[in-house]
């Protein structure tokens, strides 16, 4: 074997990667601005073993093997490089992923997010969410928001990850990073527990179920500044996302808590240039107010997007009109445009 696991992911950095791929097929796949690419070399399964195993503390390799098909945790060089890892079982052989992380939290201006997002950050309650597809950025969009309260003001700020992923360094606020598997069980439990910890800020990496999204909305509810992520496409998706989840009796009334509590909602994607040199991030913000709000309570969540094209003194947009943004300033080709738009023959009309 030619690069041990250390080597690998010095290469894939060097290389401006976002993601590796080690499967018993014999073959590493690297993933450079959105584009999958082969390793021109095959390796034995005995090697691609090693290359994940060696990943493992003696506590993983046991779990992973004996007690869950996949496992979640963080690795780091001894250079510094930290990746998110998830090891699976596929075929009856094993396999992993490697998400390759910043070595330091990028600011807005670098990331070039909306002023709005500063907006989000400097609230003092209420519940913000980063939505988008895998590989979009919002845990990177989150932890841009988390460094800049850390830097601006003195908050208490708790996060719940599954794995940590960015590590900050201290300032005026304190922060504690708590990790799923490792300091707590779940996300829901950790929630549960957080409220006894005096947090400002609650950071929860992802609102997967009914208990952890209940919680949230409970931890914004009592005064906190509750931000989270989720895998969905728009504004009003998300919000129907998160309702669609509770029973049916339970509907109405969790549409007044989330009018109540809810400040807005980021949903991104990361589209590449048409140089084909890194990847731009297209964005659709939802401030929520007072009209937003009613929307919301009264069920008429598929009136939000019309509201939203409306309202940009307000500081929305919808996704349709970033993708003609960055369509117009040559940034990214009409084709590609299209193809992630949530509503492609509307932005064909725009462009």
């Amino acid at each position: 074997m030619d690069m041990t696991i250390n080597q690998l992911i010095e290469y894939a950095k060097s290389q401006n990667c976002s993601d590796i791929h080690i499967t018993q097929e014999g073959e590493i796949a690297l993933r450079r601005y959105g584009v999958l690419g082969k390793i021109d070399q095959k390796y034995s399964p005995d090697d691609l073993d090693e290359l994940i195993f060696s990943m493992f503390s003696d506590k993983q390799a046991k779990k992973y093997r004996e007690e869950t098909a996949d496992i979640d945790f963080s690795y780091q060089t001894p250079s510094g490089i930290r990746c998110r890892v998830n090891a699976f079982h596929q075929r009856g052989t094993h396999a992993a992923t490697l998400r390759i992380m910043g070595n330091s939290v990028p600011t807005f201006e670098t990331l070039h997010l909306p002023p709005s997002i500063k907006t989000f950050a400097d609230l003092p309650r209420g519940l913000v969410l980063v939505t988008g597809p895998t590989g979009s950025g919002k845990s990177t969009t989150l932890a841009s928001m988390i460094d800049y309260i850390n830097r601006s003001r003195a908050e208490h700020i708790v996060t719940i990850e599954d794995p940590i992923e960015y590590m900050y360094t201290p300032g005026k606020s304190t922060i504690h990073q708590r990790e799923i598997g490792r300091d707590v069980d779940t996300f829901s439990g950790a929630l549960r527990s957080v409220l006894r910890e005096d947090p400002d800020v609650i950071l929860v990496g992802e609102m997967r179920d009914f208990e952890t999204i209940s919680a949230a909305i409970t931890a914004a509810e009592t005064g906190h500044l509750v931000m989270s992520t989720l895998h969905t496409t728009g504004a009003a998706e998300t919000i129907d996302r998160i309702i669609d989840v509770f029973p049916p009796h339970a509907q109405n009334q969790i549409r007044t808590q989330l009018a109540a509590v809810l400040m807005g909602v980021v949903t991104q994607t990361l589209i590449p240039y048409a140089t084909g040199d890194g990847r731009a991030v297209a964005t659709e913000v939802l401030v929520c107010n007072d009209a937003i709000n009613n929307l919301i309570r009264s069920n008429k969540t598929y009136q939000i997007e019309s509201h939203m094209q409306t309202s940009s003194k307000s500081g929305m947009h919808t996704l349709n009109s970033d993708l003609k943004r960055l369509v117009q300033s040559g940034a990214i080709t009409r084709d590609i445009a299209i193809k992630r738009s949530n509503n492609p023959e509307e932005l064909k009309k725009l462009i």
